[in-house]
């Protein structure tokens, strides 16, 4: 693969807060970065080089930003296929259509990543009242009923408990293609990111805990507080669905501890991710300088934390409190340049490090 020096530029499908924090660590390292996205004055627009305002189904407006770039990568995963397809044709796209055909799909998903000898929750595709019917007969009671493609921080899913009525449960989904995923008694979820090179070298990030509230990520805990067999255990299993995908750029898997100590993996995110934004202040490479490197051809950093950290996400109204939050010196505050903090709408993050002889505690 023909490394992109410093000095190259970046095209970026995605315009949000992990586009914003990307272009950063591109711009820290000489890149100059392209942004293409649908919003007006985003938040990764506000500190790129350039930036693009259009649909992803704009062909034009594409082959305008490919030609402008030497090489492209994404900030989340349901870029349309069809749109990363189009942009291969001029520029390469890492991660490529492949990857996304999969990890858009949580039935592909989870088909996947069982044919590693992995596992996940028991599932059933479900694409009918009669199919869910029968996909609950089969899982029991509680599951989870989720949409097959997008859907986030807990849209396009429902919980069903003996007490549901099938039937409104399906009218809610509106018909869309489904799978019912049985109820996993966990005791901590945790997550693992990985990057992968085009020359097939893997560095991982410890595993992290993930804390959450209304389905949203509230707290990162680095690093999770599981025993040594469990950390080499994830750890191996992030690198090995990164190497089946022949992945180039970065994978986060998320994943549960059960009460027995198994591990079972949750979803797949092709791109940096949430529970990694404490890489920034807490470890040798960032989660985003890395997926830099991965996908500019250059060698992989070290992803060795030097402190131990808690992340915690700015939710809303939380980011009022930027103020008081600046007033503890040994807090690292992140603001993503949104506007308008709706509801349930990710403003901003904190960071807090300590010695890696300090358990992180919320």
């Amino acid at each position: 693969m023909t490394v992109i020096a410093p000095g190259g530029h970046i095209g970026i499908l995605g315009d949000g807060q992990l586009g914003r924090m990307m272009a950063i660590a591109a711009a820290e390292m000489g890149y100059f970065v392209h942004i293409f996205g649908p919003e007006e004055d985003s938040p990764a627009a506000q500190v790129a080089h350039r930036s693009t305002v259009a649909s992803y189904a704009d062909k034009a407006a594409l082959e305008t930003f490919a030609k402008s770039v030497d090489v492209v990568t994404l900030e989340f995963e349901n870029i349309p296929t069809d749109t990363v397809a189009f942009l291969s044709g001029i520029v390469p796209v890492r991660p490529g259509a492949k990857v996304l055909e999969i990890t858009q799909d949580r039935l592909l998903e989870k088909t996947f990543v069982n044919n590693l000898g992995i596992g996940t929750a028991t599932f059933a595709n479900v694409q009918s009242i009669n199919e869910l019917v029968q996909a609950v007969k089969q899982i029991k009671t509680p599951a989870i009923l989720k949409t097959r493609r997008l859907g986030y921080d807990g849209k396009g899913q429902v919980k069903i408990t003996n007490a549901s009525s099938l039937d409104d449960i399906w009218a809610e989904m509106k018909d869309a293609p489904s799978i019912l995923e049985g109820f996993v008694n966990f005791k901590m979820e945790i997550s693992v990111i990985v990057a992968r090179s085009a020359r097939g070298e893997t560095a991982a990030f410890c595993p992290v805990e993930n804390r959450h509230k209304n389905h949203i990520l509230d707290v990162t805990l680095a690093p999770a507080d599981i025993p040594k067999r469990l950390v080499d255990k994830a750890i191996d299993i992030a690198e090995r669905i990164a190497n089946r995908l022949d992945l180039v750029g970065m994978v986060a898997v998320e994943m549960f501890v059960t009460k027995d100590n198994q591990i079972l993996v949750n979803e797949l995110a092709p791109r940096p991710h949430n529970s990694g934004h404490w890489t920034i202040e807490g470890c040798a490479t960032s989660q985003f300088r890395q997926i830099i490197r991965a996908v500019c051809g250059l060698p992989l950093g070290r992803p060795d934390r030097h402190s131990n950290a808690v992340m915690t996400n700015l939710i809303g109204k939380d980011v009022e409190r930027w103020g008081a939050l600046l007033e503890d010196p040994e807090n690292s505050l992140h603001l993503y340049g949104k506007a308008e903090a709706r509801e349930g709408r990710k403003m901003g993050h904190v960071t807090r490090l300590m010695p890696l002889s300090q358990k992180p505690k919320v």
